[in-house]
């Protein structure tokens, strides 16, 4: 039978994250310990533990039909390379930084500048749009001690807190490209495995509009109802349910977790009362 083959980082993060949505997708993975691959007891799918800057090389030559991988190393090494999903986890940003005590006024402050990276392409693509002209100095792993040694008077490189800056009294200054992690495509992909990838993917955004979306129910006087549901679109409409006590009803809605609590704030001031929010396991639109 026919499998879907799809990389992931073989560790950190990002693997950490992956699995943990392909579990929520119903998806389980039987992997011993070290494994470089893996099957799904349950789906027809082969995992892959690779280095996260080979994954796109593999992706071009058809060895996976797709991975997850952070959409910065795409515009690195695979802009070729189609999106199927956008994930909404492993957010970062890949970011222009000088040393603290550098007085930094614009974009122009970068000429002529030795700049250490672990993305040449980024960073000479953004550099070249500005107008800029500067000496990159190409760096796999700890880009941000290269200021403190000499090697370089600014970085770019993947930022998530920001942490690591500090630490390295470094100040972020230009933001090139925001990033997050992705379900990419290999452009060799069988029709076959395309199929099970659409069924990979109708899942996989089931998952991601639950953990988007909050299960709202609430009681309301009958005479607030019309008010209160102007606030409560819901996806069609709401759920509209007469309780035991006479004039009264039960008021069932979902809400965009980023919205949540000014929804809140504002049912309670229509007059909602005894409010209950429930998170959403999965949700077929």
């Amino acid at each position: 039978m026919k499998k879907l083959k799809i990389a992931v980082q073989k560790s950190g993060r990002l693997h950490d994250e992956s699995l943990a949505l392909l579990k929520d997708c119903g998806v389980y993975i039987d992997n011993g310990r070290d494994q470089l691959k893996a099957s799904a007891t349950n789906f027809p799918l082969e995992i892959y533990y690779l280095r996260n800057g080979d994954i796109p090389q593999y992706l071009k030559d058809g060895v996976v039909d797709c991975a997850i991988i952070g959409e910065n190393l795409l515009v690195e090494k695979g802009e070729e390379i189609s999106i199927a999903s956008r994930l909404g986890f492993s957010k970062c940003r890949v970011s222009l930084a000088v040393p603290k005590t550098f007085r930094y006024n614009s974009i122009e402050d970068f000429k002529g500048k030795r700049i250490a990276t672990s993305y040449p392409e980024t960073t000479r693509n953004y550099l070249k749009e500005k107008g800029i002209e500067a000496e990159l100095h190409i760096i796999n792993g700890s880009v941000e001690i290269a200021p403190n040694i000499g090697l370089a008077d600014a970085i770019c490189d993947i930022v998530s807190s920001g942490s690591t800056l500090f630490k390295n009294n470094l100040k972020e200054v230009e933001v090139i490209l925001k990033s997050e992690a992705v379900l990419a495509v290999s452009p060799t992909i069988s029709q076959d495995a395309n199929k099970i990838l659409d069924k990979i993917c109708f899942r996989i955004q089931s998952v991601l509009q639950g953990r988007d979306s909050r299960y709202v129910l609430l009681n309301a006087p009958n005479e607030k109802i019309a008010e209160i549901i102007k606030i409560l679109p819901g996806m069609k409409s709401p759920t509209l349910l007469p309780l035991a006590e006479e004039g009264w009803s039960s008021i069932h809605s979902v809400v965009n977790r980023d919205a949540f609590w000014e929804v809140i704030e504002e049912l309670k001031a229509a007059g909602a009362e005894g409010i209950l929010v429930c998170p959403i396991e999965k949700m077929i639109l």
